[in-house]
């Protein structure tokens, strides 16, 4: 079999050819811990590895393309789609589609980042709120809302992450609220303090603003302390999700020529065009 070379690496044998012909969309199970981007790099080695493919660190980036379709914080599990090959060009109708979270809220506490990785700010009690309470708060967050992002996010300043400059103590003002979609919000469990919600909303939308804004409504305050992800677009964790003992390259192979009919034949970028100019491209969570 004749070597051919990509990113300036010579490619040899069947492992190795195979990898560099998978191209499309597919989706990983994110476990709680790591970041999406660490996700992908150990992805990303574990699939050069089996190749036969040595490299260097820098120029792996350049060896082999992966992206992901949408950033799932550090604290957070669940869904993420992978593009590999020109499947990173169809992306971002990821993060314009439509998202499904389960997400755990504590009543009484709040904190700086929103979630229970950051330092509590406020207490309050909750005792007097009900099941009753709770439900018809949620009505007040479904449809077209606005939504102010946390500061502990993704979203950037002068290109760098709001959530780094806030680890170095640097003042960051509040981006302005922003319309968000909320297709659908339940509650599936309530053992006060703690209330267990199924979100379902488009790009740009923030389960943790969510879970505190319902504190506020409801005048005591709220910070989420789990979230899984349970639906990207057409992927679901049910269906769809390789964990980490499937990442090989025919299990990747496999799961490509599964999820071709999940996708449309024509993706259009034109929504997450418009959806919130002037940023850069960031997901729910």
């Amino acid at each position: 079999m004749a070597a051919r070379e990509a990113g300036g690496v010579v490619l040899r044998g069947k492992s190795a050819e195979k990898l560099f012909s998978l191209s499309g969309l597919f989706a990983v199970y994110k476990p709680k811990g790591p970041t999406s981007a660490g996700v992908l790099n150990q992805l990303r080695e574990r699939l050069l590895a089996e190749a036969g493919v040595k490299t260097t660190e820098t120029k792996r980036n350049k060896v082999l393309k992966i992206g992901h379709g949408g950033t799932l914080d550090s604290a957070a599990a669940g869904v993420l789609v992978v593009g590999i090959g020109k499947g990173t060009k169809m992306l971002k109708t990821m993060l314009a589609g439509s998202k499904k979270y389960t997400a755990i809220g504590l009543l009484g506490k709040a904190t700086d980042t929103l979630d229970a990785t950051g330092k509590v700010t406020e207490e309050k009690p909750y005792d007097q709120i009900t099941k009753g309470d709770l439900e018809n708060v949620l009505q007040k967050f479904t449809g077209d809302i606005m939504q102010v992002p946390p500061l502990y996010s993704a979203l950037k300043k002068d290109g760098e992450r709001l959530s780094t400059l806030m680890k170095r103590g640097e003042a960051v003002e509040a981006k302005p609220a922003r319309p968000v979609k909320v297709y659908s919000i339940s509650l599936q469990q309530f053992q006060p303090p703690l209330f267990t919600l199924d979100v379902e909303c488009g790009g740009g939308f923030y389960v943790r603003s969510l879970v505190s804004d319902i504190g506020k409504e409801l005048s005591t305050c709220a910070t989420m302390q789990e979230l899984t992800r349970t639906k990207q677009g057409p992927f679901t964790l049910e269906e769809h999700v390789l964990y980490e003992d499937k990442w090989t390259i025919d299990e990747i192979a496999r799961s490509l020529e599964h999820c071709t009919s999940l996708l449309p034949r024509e993706p259009s970028h034109k929504k997450l065009k418009t959806e919130h100019p002037g940023e850069t491209a960031v997901s729910c969570e």
